[in-house]
C-alpha cells in the first residue's frame, strides 16, 4: 500500500468518524429537546410553587431542556444553572432516579449531576458555567450573545413567572444600571445579559465563545464520569 493510499484511507476514517459523531450528537439533541418526563413531575413541581399553571410547568421544561442542550453541546464542559424555577424542577427530575439515570445515558452517555441556581458573583467556576450555558442557549435561539437584544428563555424564565426567589435578567445593560443604581441592589438584583462577555465580575471570560470546541465532546452510549456538575452535588 503506497504512501498516498494510506494518507487517503486515513482521512476517509477521520471523516466517516467526524459524520459518526455528529449523527451521535444530533440523536442525542433530538433525545433532549423531545422525550417525555415522567408522569406526576409537574405536580412535584406545582407543590413547590402553586403560583405556577401547567401551562407554565411546560415552558420551564422547555428551559431545563435548554440547559441539557447547553451541556450536551459544550461538549460536556461544566455549566451552570441560572434559573432557580428550572433548577427546582431537575431537583425534582433527579429523584425520579431510574428515569433520570436513562436520560442522562441517552443525552449525554454519562450522569449529569446535580448543582444549585447561581448568578454572577466572584466565584470563577461559576461565572465560567454560567458564560458557558449564555452562550449555547443564545446559539439555540439565534440570538447573538454578545449584543443580545432578548434573552433567552432560560435566563428569562424566572422574571416571566415572577418565581419570588428568582433570578432576574435583562438584555438591555443601560436599564439594569439605572435601575440597580436607584435602588442601590435592594430586593432581587437585576443582572445583564450582556455582562456575560465583560471580566467586570472576575476579570475573566472564561466559558463565554468557547465555540472552538463545541460539539467537541462525546461519551459514547456508555461512557461514565463526571457531568456539568462535577464541583458540587444536592
Amino acid at each position: 500500500m503506497t504512501a498516498t493510499l494510506i494518507v487517503i484511507c486515513l482521512l476517509l476514517i477521520a471523516l466517516l468518524a467526524a459524520i459518526a459523531h455528529k449523527l451521535r450528537l444530533a440523536r442525542r439533541a433530538d433525545y433532549i429537546r423531545t422525550c417525555s418526563f415522567p408522569k406526576g413531575l409537574y405536580d412535584r413541581l406545582i407543590k413547590r410553587h402553586p403560583e405556577l399553571t401547567l401551562n407554565d410547568c411546560h415552558l420551564v421544561s422547555r428551559a431545563l431542556r435548554q440547559f441539557f442542550l447547553a451541556h450536551l453541546h459544550s461538549g460536556h464542559k461544566f455549566v451552570s444553572m441560572p434559573s432557580q424555577v428550572a433548577d427546582d424542577l431537575w431537583h425534582e427530575f433527579i429523584l425520579y432516579t431510574k428515569h433520570y439515570d436513562q436520560f442522562c445515558r441517552q443525552a449525554f452517555g454519562r450522569f449529569m449531576h446535580h448543582t444549585p441556581a447561581v448568578v454572577l458573583s466572584a466565584d470563577r467556576q461559576d461565572n465560567t458555567g454560567l458564560r458557558r450555558c449564555w452562550w449555547y442557549t443564545c446559539r439555540e435561539e439565534n440570538i447573538n450573545p454578545r449584543q443580545p437584544v432578548r434573552l433567552p428563555l432560560l435566563f428569562a424564565l424566572d422574571a416571566k413567572l415572577n418565581i419570588a426567589d428568582g433570578f432576574r435578567y435583562v438584555a438591555d445593560c443601560a436599564s439594569v444600571r439605572r435601575l440597580n443604581d436607584k435602588t442601590g441592589n435592594a430586593g432581587s438584583t437585576v443582572y445583564c445579559g450582556g455582562d456575560f462577555s465583560s471580566t467586570d465580575f472576575d476579570s475573566s471570560t472564561d466559558g463565554f465563545g468557547d465555540a472552538a470546541t463545541a460539539d467537541s465532546g462525546d461519551a459514547g452510549d456508555s461512557g461514565s464520569g463526571c457531568g456539568g456538575g462535577c464541583s458540587g452535588g444536592d
